[in-house]
């Protein structure tokens, strides 16, 4: 199977993952259990399934924030909900936009079949050195075929950035390089990256001077070769690295879901169930 498959599903699956972030229902779900603001309801919906945890683990393992904004939402949500408050209003806030967002499709026979195929590709990836998969991992399935689907969709997307963020490490690329990176390739926008990621001008002008010094960026900023290179060598290594559970699936398998799960996902799209650009790159197609 070509490692390609990897990125084709992540783009396909993704949006339906991302109602956890940006629908209303999401967002009142979280405010309803005591979460402040959308970033609050980000940093713990997201890490909760690996517990209680503090800003350390989340800068850690979410990787591309500065500490200090992590350390603004992380540990004080837990003083305003628990770990098993947030993960029920994740679940119910999602329910609730998906009913909207796709209507009687909910009740298809083709959702549950998707939900299936996506459920045994989940179940076969490895927790070992996948921190966020493994926390959602250990939760248990939900009983409607469209939270299957989005706990399966939940699961891939966090076993291929927790994949992401190995290759970026081997490749000696910290949290604000790999944004001045991106930005540079034209991937995401500046005004869109820094403040939602936290790092202050003087942060991002010194990531893009460690760049420069290293032949990625030029003295204007502008990508390099070399720059190209080693961007696409991290991207194909992430996407390596994601293979597993695809594989695992196998391809028949694989191009059934990627059929079932494209006009549900476009419901949800069009629906509008995020902004477009968006500060966590949840791709429109």
């Amino acid at each position: 199977m070509e490692p390609g498959v990897a990125r084709r599903l992540w783009r396909i699956l993704e949006p339906y993952h991302a109602v956890t972030y940006f629908t209303d229902e999401s967002r009142q779900a979280f405010k309803d259990v005591g979460l402040r603001g959308f970033w609050m309801g980000y940093f713990a919906g997201r890490a909760a399934p690996m517990g209680p945890v503090g800003p350390g683990v989340v800068t850690a393992t979410f990787f591309g924030f500065r500490h200090s904004m992590v350390a603004r939402a992380l540990p004080d949500a837990w003083t305003f909900a628990s770990v098993t408050d947030v993960l029920a209003a994740r679940l119910h806030g999602v329910d609730r936009a998906l009913h909207r967002l796709l209507g009687d499709a909910v009740y298809d026979a083709a959702l549950a079949e998707a939900a299936g195929l996506a459920r045994a590709a989940a179940e076969a990836g490895d927790r070992a050195g996948r921190p966020i998969f493994a926390g959602n991992a250990d939760l248990p399935w939900p009983a409607e075929p469209h939270l299957i689907l989005w706990q399966a969709t939940t699961m891939l997307r966090e076993y291929r950035g927790d994949g992401h963020v190995i290759a970026l490490t081997a490749k000696g690329v910290d949290g604000c390089e790999s944004h001045v990176s991106l930005v540079a390739s034209g991937a995401q926008s500046r005004e869109v990256a820094q403040p939602n990621r936290g790092w202050t001008d003087e942060e991002w002008d010194a990531a893009t001077t460690r760049l420069q010094e290293r032949g990625w960026l030029d003295e204007d900023g502008t990508v390099t070769d070399a720059g190209r290179d080693a961007r696409r060598q991290i991207e194909v290594h992430t996407d390596e690295l994601a293979l597993g559970p695809w594989q695992a699936l196998g391809n028949d398998k694989v191009e059934r879901l990627a059929d079932l799960a494209t006009p549900l996902v476009q419901r949800v799209v069009g629906g509008g169930a995020f902004p477009l650009p968006n500060p966590i790159g949840v791709p429109s197609s």
